[in-house]
């Protein structure tokens, strides 16, 4: 599914830029969720799954912000509290939150069926291979050895708290042209899973590349894909395809598996 289907053909990439969850590791972008869900009932707000995922792709402090800023959690916070979350209260959570998902994120950081094939595949063409992601560097120490382990180290890695402002705006993206030597952003294929890492890429002038089914607007492991039908994961992947669209990606795969077969169409 392309967005701009003839735009890019002939064009010569440099340089694919990967997220982590959801689009590398973390198939189904599972270890923030019960953070979140953990780190808000300690202040006495419950929130579901489908609320901690809504955000899902921004600096975990936005994503924070971003939860406390949608209706029914601001007025749950409201009532709990007689006031509403002010900016000492993300400050709070957020120091909570990050070795809450320091201790899980190398849990989750399995590599996506078809990654490490799909980036060796990527290396042989001459690309260099960069990543972005809404984890602190903190929270990465923890994710990197055991990607590592798997045979997936990439050549940069730029960090939430790396930089004065992370995703939507493309400040992580020029960090990776200086990182990987890039002089035009026009020359990297952006890969992820959400929308602010859709947008990243788009406010730098990259291809982007959205990822669907390992993603997390479809939210599943393998084995809960396996046991649906076809028009269920018809209707999956077409919810997290219009989404990453709709914020700017110029074609849909389901996996980074299917990426270089999409590049060498692309030509």
């Amino acid at each position: 599914m392309d967005n701009h289907q003839e735009a890019e053909v002939g064009l010569n990439y440099s340089a694919v830029v990967f997220d982590w969850a959801g689009t590398t590791v973390d198939f189904g972008s599972f270890a923030p969720m019960g953070v979140f869900v953990e780190l808000f009932a300690a202040s006495g707000i419950d929130v579901s799954i489908d609320e901690a995922r809504a955000p899902m792709g921004l600096p975990k402090r936005d994503h924070i912000k971003a939860m406390l800023d949608a209706p029914r959690i601001a007025a749950a916070w409201t009532t709990a509290h007689g006031r509403p979350a002010g900016e000492s209260d993300i400050d709070d959570l957020y120091r909570a939150f990050l070795p809450m998902n320091e201790k899980v994120a190398a849990h989750y950081a399995t590599l996506v069926p078809g990654a490490g094939e799909a980036v060796a595949a990527l290396r042989a063409k001459g690309l260099k291979i960069g990543s972005t992601t809404g984890y602190t560097r903190s929270i990465m120490e923890h994710v990197l050895p055991v990607a590592a382990k798997q045979g997936y180290s990439p050549d940069n890695l730029v960090c939430s708290d790396d930089l004065p402002f992370g995703r939507p705006t493309p400040m992580g993206i020029y960090k990776c042209c200086l990182d990987l030597g890039v002089a035009d952003a026009r020359r990297i294929v952006k890969v992820d899973d959400t929308e602010p890492g859709i947008a990243e890429g788009v406010a730098a002038g990259c291809l982007t590349v959205g990822v669907a089914m390992s993603g997390n607007y479809v939210g599943r492991t393998v084995d809960e894909l396996s046991a649906l039908d076809e028009a269920e994961i018809a209707a999956l992947r077409a919810g997290a395809s219009d989404r990453l669209l709709a914020a700017g990606a110029d074609h849909i795969i389901d996996t980074v598996a299917d990426l270089p077969a999409l590049l060498e169409r692309l030509g």
